[in-house]
């Protein structure tokens, strides 16, 4: 199994620069993937990725968030598919498979219902919890400030930083590092991922 995750900038036509944006896209998606051949850009504002470690796919999802939410007044819809991949094309949307299915649909859900994550798999039990969670973990992470945004980010990049050194970084102390991180609510979101793997592994 593989997870595929397919989105699109909120927003987007509002930015006058989008080279900004679309440079911060690509820079998010060669740190998930260095090659190339498993993501791309299309339709303007959307893209696709694929990952072969699906367990890691929600962390994934939130590292592209917080990459986008760190330019002002832009968010992004992310949907999830974990399933099979069944035909390699040259280009990653030209590929198939259940992952590549289930996220396409979630994505035209998410556009209906005005949210910002989905996931989908063959397993619905598990599709229903994990997007209640997502539900309640987007009250947070939809209302990111842009300092909020760049501490997930760089968390994520320096899982095993400490406080003072993620602090160096950026230019400034450790209080401000600790206080940032509790109000983008990170250690809830690490809580989560971790109920994610597991949830997933069940697959």
């Amino acid at each position: 199994m593989i997870s595929v995750i397919t989105g699109d900038i909120i927003n987007s036509r509002k930015q006058t620069d989008p080279e900004i944006w679309i440079n911060t896209l690509k820079k998010a998606l060669s740190y998930l993937s260095p090659d190339t051949t498993y993501w791309e850009l299309y339709r303007g504002d959307s893209f696709q990725i694929e990952l072969s470690d699906y367990a890691n796919s929600f962390m994934a999802a939130i590292y592209i968030k917080a990459a986008i939410k760190m330019i002002k007044d832009l968010d992004v819809r992310l949907a999830i598919g974990i399933g099979s991949k069944t035909f390699k094309g040259h280009d990653v949307t030209e590929s198939n498979g259940d992952a590549f299915v289930f996220s396409g649909e979630v994505l035209e859900t998410l556009k209906k219902e005005k949210q910002n994550l989905r996931i989908k798999t063959n397993n619905n039990a598990i599709n229903e919890e994990l997007n209640l969670y997502f539900k309640l973990a987007l009250i947070t992470m939809d209302s990111w400030s842009v300092n909020s945004a760049e501490i997930v980010k760089l968390s994520i990049e320096n899982p095993e930083a400490l406080q003072t050194e993620l602090g160096k970084l950026i230019g400034i102390n450790q209080n401000a590092i600790s206080n940032r991180q509790k109000r983008a609510h990170l250690d809830e979101i690490l809580e989560l991922n971790q109920m994610y793997k597991h949830k997933t592994s069940l697959l």
